[in-house]
């Protein structure tokens, strides 16, 4: 620690100028170097034996790596004084620092700059004509000088005479009576006469009392110095001290005359002027007391006209009166010590009011709902509504609808349950005593029962949904009235404020001539001034000899007590109901407070319409617990949907918003429905095609009725009509847009299913894209089976048939062709139930029609195939040889017929010829590489001959054959060209 002296940098100065060096001496500022004291804690000695000779320090031995408070005795003078230099220091800095501090080489400071004398001349220059003029001042003054150093002199020996009196004399509490004072003064000891000592005490008493008396002479010596210095100054205070005296005794004189006339002037002018306004001030305090005794008497009467008040339910009315009589305590009557009590009764009266009108307004809310559900939605005691919200909006009791929405919850319970105690009271088939549960004694009613129950519950709904509309509306209209208040009462204020600036000079001109002491009416006529200063003027001036206020008037006091109580100023407004109420300024609520309430309140009407469905799902489903919904028949499904629609609709009219679980619980039973619905036709499709055995089958009357209604551009199941005397009997074909169409009875019910689907679509909109799938899905398997049975032969093992002959192959195509008539349709009953964003649902139509066309094109070329088979095993056997026509040939022809007496009747005429001409290519195919393998051509030899007498009998056959006489066969391509 002690070479840390080279760390700090000081700055000194190798100049020998006076001017900026300044020898210090380090004996006067410093003390003597003191030896350090030991700073090493002892070492316990060689004598282990001896525990009293170890030290009781810790040992740097053993605790050398423990730091203990021994650590800290050593300080920093202690450290720099040490005591083994060989020679004590000269100065500071080696005193502190140690010996090698003066020879250390001290390096620059970057950051000070060099100063020398250049740095001090602008200095001397400006105090060089200073010092001149100083000493001029010197040398004129000196008589002066020589007079204070004379007096300074003085004063210095004088000081130095009183500095041998102790300063126990010339401190200012200086007392004798204090007996330590006494006894440092004269000390007892030197008045003792006991044993030998008396001389040497008499001496010493002599030697103090010496002693005081030269203390004495130095004082009274300095104290004639100090007068004799301040003679001059003492005689001119004597002197002036006689022209003094004669002023102060002319002055009493004047003063005493002035009193006396003011005496004069108080008596005769004053004295009954003051008496004058002291009686009117006195007077004034009396009315002023009357007035606030009066209004004392008002306040007292406070609690029982409340109490008067609240017996009527007039909670406004109460709560206004202790709003008034706190302000009045607050202003007129503050400190009154006998209503000092008065102000906590009327908060805890207020408070119990706010409870009285939370009660009132849930039983108000409680006899609303359980009022009996007729076709009435009447307000139930409008006034009364009106007074309670008002009071609670008074109160800030912002909460109130959640009471309301708490009636309404239960109430919806009890509605339901009443309705089903109603219900099963009035069936006979019920037991109550052996079902006691409400829900199971529910779950016994068949279809009609619930049915009718559950319209009953629906129509108690909507009456209870319209009676608390027309409520919450009330009760809005009540914040919304509150709420244009505001709005009024800002703009009101605005209009105030701008009109301020403008009366701001009037106002001034009124104080100046106040303060001047003069009447407003003497300045200012009637007509030049506000109206309601002219008003006051005119009061004022009515009677000016009158006394300012008799004892029967009102006062001014009681005036400004009206007015305070009546700040609360109030407008009338108009209920939607026709109730008038009387809106006060005092509703502190903000705009946002009351929107936000008007919110809440609407939204209160959103929970009804939501409560009302909730509590309809759950009776749907507990109804649906036993699977009764789903084992509903299409028509009671469809009843019971457009029930639930109509109140859907029903609620959203009145509620003015959707309200999703009804619907969603409707959407739910909707989709068991379809799944139910489709599952129960595909089954029926799958039985009816697995026993269908492809042959024709008569169209009965009821399906060509069904088929003409579709014709007449609406799909929809005809009524059933009463059956005639005369039965239509069933024809052959089904005529459709005058088309015959030869089907199986599979397609006859098919066409119903697909009508069956279209029209609960109708019923029930909302499950058109669930409709539209499955219907996709029952006509995707009607193709894919029909081809499994018929192209695929297995009909061959489900049904029995021998064989798929070509008329079970062209009746599969023509069925496959009328519901392919039907596809477009379909799909234009559904785009016009869809909504835009599910168009896209409709490409299943169109995947449909391309299989069921792939469909007809693959039996169409199966037919051709079973032709092509025959060409090829008979052609290859062909000779050309007499007899003419060939076996052959007639064999062909032979088939050919068959197979147009198998087709004729089932397909068109026109895919017959079409058919009949890819047979005709097939046959051409054959019977030209037939003849090549032959090597006849067309060389009119004997061969061509043949061949062409065979081709005119084919060619005459085929033409014969119905429909078909008009084929162009074009069978010179048998031959091939050279």
């Amino acid at each position: 620690m002690a070479s840390s002296h080279s760390s700090s940098p000081v700055p000194q100065s190798n100049s020998s100028d006076a001017f900026f060096k300044k020898e210090m001496d380090a004996t006067k500022h410093f003390r003597p170097v003191q030896s350090l004291p030991d700073v090493c804690p002892k070492e316990p000695t060689g004598n282990g034996g001896d525990p009293n000779n170890l030290c009781d320090s810790p040992s740097l031995v053993v605790d050398q790596h423990r730091w203990t408070i021994y650590h800290s005795k050593v300080n920093l003078p202690a450290a720099l004084n040490d005591p083994r230099l060989a020679k004590r220091e000269s100065d500071f800095f080696t005193k502190t620092w140690g010996v090698d501090f003066v020879d250390t080489e001290v390096t620059p400071s970057f950051y000070l700059p060099q100063i020398t004398k250049e740095h001090f001349a602008l200095y001397q220059q400006e105090i060089t004509p200073r010092e001149k003029v100083h000493e001029r001042c010197k040398n004129i003054c000196t008589p002066k000088d020589t007079f204070d150093r004379t007096l300074l002199h003085t004063h210095d020996k004088s000081r130095t005479d009183l500095e041998q009196v102790p300063k126990i004399f010339m401190k200012p509490d200086f007392a004798l009576e204090d007996s330590l004072t006494f006894n440092a003064v004269l000390p007892w000891s030197h008045f003792s006469t006991a044993g030998g000592k008396g001389n040497r005490d008499a001496a010493s008493s002599k030697l103090l009392q010496e002693k005081l008396s030269h203390y004495l002479d130095i004082v009274e010596v300095n104290i004639a110095h100090q007068i004799s210095l301040r003679s001059e100054a003492f005689f001119h205070a004597m002197t002036s001290q006689h022209e003094l005296q004669d002023y102060l005794r002319k002055t009493s004189q004047a003063v005493k005359l002035l009193r006396e006339k003011i005496s004069k002037i108080d008596k005769v002018m004053c004295e009954g002027s003051l008496r004058v306004l002291r009686l009117s001030l006195t007077r004034n305090n009396c009315i002023k007391a009357y007035n606030k005794l009066k209004l004392m008497a008002t306040v007292h009467q406070t609690q029982p006209t409340v109490q008067l008040l609240l017996s009527t339910s007039e909670f406004v009315g109460a709560l206004d009166l202790i709003a008034t009589t706190q302000e009045v305590l607050q202003q007129e009557l503050q400190g009154i010590h006998s209503f000092r009590h008065l102000g906590s009764q009327l908060c805890e009266l207020e408070k119990l009011i706010d409870k009285m009108m939370i009660a009132e307004f849930s039983t108000y809310a409680r006899n609303d709902l359980n009022r009996p559900l007729e076709d009435d939605c009447q307000i139930l005691e409008e006034e009364r509504l009106v007074s309670l919200v008002f009071g609670l909006l008074k109160q800030r009791q912002l909460n109130f609808y959640e009471i309301y929405g708490d009636e309404m919850i239960i109430t919806a319970k009890n509605i339901i349950k009443q309705c089903v105690v109603n219900t099963v009271s009035q069936i006979e088939e019920i037991d109550t005593e052996v079902v006691v549960k409400l829900a199971d004694q529910m779950r016994k009613m068949n279809f009609p029962q619930w049915f009718d129950l559950l319209q009953n519950i629906f129509s108690k709904f909507t009456i209870f949904l319209k009676r608390i509309k027309a409520t919450l509306n009330t009760i809005r209209s009540v914040v919304f009235l509150v709420l244009d208040k505001n709005q009024k009462t800002r703009d009101l204020e605005d209009t105030l404020q701008k009109n301020s600036a403008k009366d701001s000079t009037v106002d001034t001109e009124v104080a100046y001539l106040t303060h001047e002491g003069m009447f407003i009416s003497d300045a200012f006529s009637e007509g030049d001034l506000p109206p309601v200063a002219a008003d006051t003027t005119s009061q004022r001036n009515t009677s000016p000899n009158s006394e300012p206020c008799s004892s029967d008037s009102v006062s001014e006091p009681e005036c400004t007590t009206d007015s305070s109580s009546s700040k609360e100023q109030t407008s009338s407004s108009v209920t939607p109901g026709g109730v008038e109420m009387m809106i006060s300024d005092d509703m502190k609520l903000t705009d946002l407070e009351l929107v936000r309430l008007a919110n809440n309140i609407q939204e209160l009407l959103y929970n009804a319409s939501d409560i009302c469905h909730d509590r309809s799902v759950k009776f749907l489903m507990a109804r649906a617990k036993d699977g009764f919904l789903e084992k509903l028949n299409s028509n009671e499904f469809v009843a019971l949907s457009r029930l639930m629609e109509s109140f859907i609709f029903d609620t959203e009219q009145i509620c003015g918003r959707k309200s999703m679980s009804l619907r969603g619980a409707l959407q739910s039973q909707a989709n068991r429905f379809v799944n139910r619905f489709h599952e129960e036709r595909k089954t029926k499709l799958s039985l009816l095609l697995d026993n269908e055995r492809w042959k024709q089958a008569e169209v009965p009357a009821e399906f060509q009725d069904l088929v003409d209604s579709v014709s007449d551009g609406r799909i929809s199941l005809p009524e059933k009509k009463p059956a005639a005397t005369e039965e239509r009997k069933p024809t052959e074909f089904l005529i459709v847009e005058g088309q015959k169409y030869a089907t199986v009875g599979t397609v006859l019910l098919l066409i119903r299913i697909i009508l069956e689907y279209c029209q609960c679509v109708d019923n029930i909109p909302s499950i058109a894209t669930d409709m539209l799938t499955r219907l996709s899905d029952l006509l995707k398997y009607f193709n894919s089976r029909s081809c499994q049975l018929v192209l695929g032969a297995g009909a061959l093992q489900v049904v029995g048939l021998k064989t798929i002959t070509t008329k079970n192959l062209a009746l599969s195509s023509r069925c496959l062709q009328l519901i392919v008539h039907y596809i477009p349709i379909i799909r234009a009953h559904f785009e016009a139930r869809l909504q835009p964003k599910q168009f896209s649902m409709l490409r299943h139509f169109d995947h449909i029609t391309k299989d069921y066309h792939d469909h007809i094109a693959e039996i169409s070329a199966k037919l051709v195939a079973i032709m092509d088979s025959l060409f090829d095993k008979l052609l290859s056997k062909y000779e050309v040889k007499a007899p003419v026509p060939s076996a052959c040939f007639r064999n062909i022809c032979k088939q050919m017929a068959k197979m147009h007496e198998a087709i004729y009747d089932l397909l068109p005429e026109e895919q017959t010829q079409m058919l009949f001409l890819r047979i005709n290519a097939s046959y051409k195919l054959h019977l030209k590489r037939q003849l090549a393998h032959l090597n006849v051509v067309n060389d009119g030899g004997p061969q061509n001959g043949l061949v062409t007498s065979d081709v005119a009998f084919y060619t005459g056959n085929l033409q014969a054959l119905k429909g078909l006489n008009n084929l162009d066969l074009n069978m010179a391509e048998i031959w091939e060209k050279r």
